[in-house]
């Protein structure tokens, strides 16, 4: 069991975790992304409705980010798929070219996308630490330190 980054399973001297948090981590990512293809999908109407129509340029460009979305749900357990999901967020912020409503699609989600990233350093922090519920330390490891305020 290790971490999408490929480092040891916990830091220090301490046991793994007893639940997997990288696992469902991996689904939550999974799912933000099948979200934001769900609404990338519906920026289609928008685009051919409001906008000048859907033309063979952001025709492709949708379709293209549409299905590299898809993929990258599939891309979730390799060490590098954070980075990958961030880039595709630049990818749909440049979107403003053919309509404001896809770059606005695109900041939005970046937003979830490094609020996941916070979760992904906390939660590897925590790890190290031996914080996590069914952490144990191992001998010759110090304690952990006690949580603040008390």
């Amino acid at each position: 069991m290790t971490d999408p980054d490929g480092d040891s399973e916990s830091g220090g001297g301490f046991t793994a975790p007893a639940v997997d948090p990288w696992r469902g981590l991996r689904g939550v990512m999974a799912g933000t992304l099948i979200l934001e293809v769900i609404v990338i999908f519906l920026a289609f109407p928008i685009v051919a409705k409001v906008g000048g129509g859907v033309t063979w340029a952001s025709g492709i460009f949708l379709g293209v980010l549409c299905l590299a979305l898809i993929l990258a749900c599939g891309m979730q357990g390799r060490s590098r798929a954070l980075e990958i999901d961030l880039a595709l967020q630049v990818y749909a912020i440049v979107g403003f070219v053919f309509h404001w409503s896809i770059g606005a699609v695109g900041i939005i989600f970046l937003g979830v996308w490094l609020y996941i990233a916070y979760i992904k350093r906390d939660v590897r922090l925590r790890m190290e630490r031996g914080l996590l519920a069914g952490q144990q330390r191992v001998d010759g490891a110090d304690p952990p330190p006690a949580p603040p305020g008390s």
